[in-house]
């Protein structure tokens, strides 16, 4: 059996057992609101890059895919040891990478701190430590990966914001940590939650997020 379809299989066996999948949100106990924090949108149109990571990418990158602004989300692998990991090593635990999505957006459209709002939003549950939904491992741990130094402070004062209005149940686990490296994951991994709408594992964990986000943030969503 393939690891698409024994992390396909292993979600039926979740919903089976009467464990829903984790819905986007679901730990915050009030509204996410803005960044205090935040650059200023730009100008003049242009690409920048962010790079977060918080479970299984494909749900990652299909939310940041209808988010207006951004120019493309890239399936991938980051925090780790080694060069140009690949899946299988990568879910084994043992290269310290974790799922992680590039996202290439227009400063001039979204800032940084509006797309780190839609990540804590509908992305994922912060609270969680090395897993999300039914993905279990560090490889599923929350992160965000920045850039620079004005990502660091941005993402810093984000999460010190929302722990201190209690927004969350429970504190947030997101780690910020440099980018070192991003590699993109194989040609199977990208677009997955669009070529492949009816795996069970999109429908139950994946495809609440990007409705979450059309319903959240209408202004920002982009049908495409």
């Amino acid at each position: 059996m393939s690891t698409v379809s024994v992390r396909t299989f292993a979600m039926m066996l979740t919903v089976l057992a009467g464990t829903l999948a984790c819905q986007a949100g679901s730990g915050a106990s009030a509204a996410v609101p803005s960044p205090l924090v935040d650059e200023a949108k730009a100008t003049a149109a242009g690409k920048q890059t962010a790079v977060v990571a918080g479970g299984c990418f494909w749900g990652i990158q299909a939310v940041f895919q209808h988010v207006k602004g951004v120019i493309s989300a890239t399936s991938g692998y980051s925090g780790g040891t080694v060069k140009n990991p690949d899946y299988e090593t990568v879910s084994s635990g043992s290269t310290g990478h974790a799922e992680s999505v590039q996202i290439v957006y227009d400063p001039s459209q979204v800032t940084y701190g509006e797309l780190l709002r839609v990540f804590f939003s509908v992305a994922l549950d912060p609270t969680e430590v090395n897993r999300q939904g039914p993905d279990e491992g560090t490889q599923y741990r929350s992160v965000i990966f920045y850039g620079n130094e004005e990502q660091k402070r941005i993402a810093e004062a984000y999460i010190a914001q929302l722990d201190q209005a209690k927004v969350f149940r429970r504190a947030i686990a997101t780690q910020v940590v440099e980018l070192k490296a991003f590699y993109p994951a194989e040609g199977y991994h990208q677009n997955y939650a669009t070529v492949h709408p009816n795996d069970p594992y999109i429908v139950f964990n994946d495809a609440p997020k990007v409705a979450n986000l059309r319903r959240e943030f209408p202004e920002m969503y982009s049908g495409k």
